[in-house]
């Protein structure tokens, strides 16, 4: 049983990781699940409890940074609350209807679209929009950073 427990938990995290890279896989909590099947499986032998409440708000930490990082972003290029929200809405649009181009490009043309509608400069609603792109790849470069982090903890603590 404990080798059946390895083997999902080791596909969990290596397909979580996948998910660090594509939009529609949920890859930090697949990573997450991996680490407590694993643990459970194996009766807490390579690992403690706590790593794994570590490694859940870990993953709460990123998820929550992966959505709002383009939101962050246009904020700290100057946008209103519209530009704002135009860049979460524009977020969660983008990638229902347009997949990863969407999730790309959404917050940016959502904070655009959000600045233009409170009535702000062309100049300052791109610049806005630039900054909710900015801050969607800083998420998306933090998101695939703590895949490699966990991935290596987890291995490590197999290993040693």
């Amino acid at each position: 049983m404990e080798t059946l427990g390895l083997i999902v938990s080791i596909l969990l995290l290596l397909i979580g990781f996948v998910g660090t890279f594509i939009p529609f896989l949920p890859g930090i909590p697949l990573i997450f699940l991996g680490y407590l099947i694993w643990g459970l499986a194996s009766h807490w032998h390579d690992f403690s409890v706590m790593l794994v409440v570590v490694v859940g708000i870990v993953a709460l930490v990123t998820i929550a940074l992966d959505y709002y990082a383009g939101a962050v972003g246009a904020r700290k290029f100057g946008a209103s609350a519209a530009g704002v929200w135009g860049a979460v809405i524009g977020a969660i649009v983008g990638v229902v209807f347009f997949n990863i181009i969407g999730l790309i490009l959404g917050p940016l043309l959502g904070a655009v679209a959000g600045e233009l509608l409170a009535g702000k400069k062309q100049q300052d609603a791109w610049r806005a929009g630039w900054g909710a792109f900015l801050g969607f790849l800083a998420g998306s470069l933090f998101k695939i950073m703590m895949g490699v982090i966990l991935l290596a903890v987890f291995f490590f603590s197999l290993i040693f």
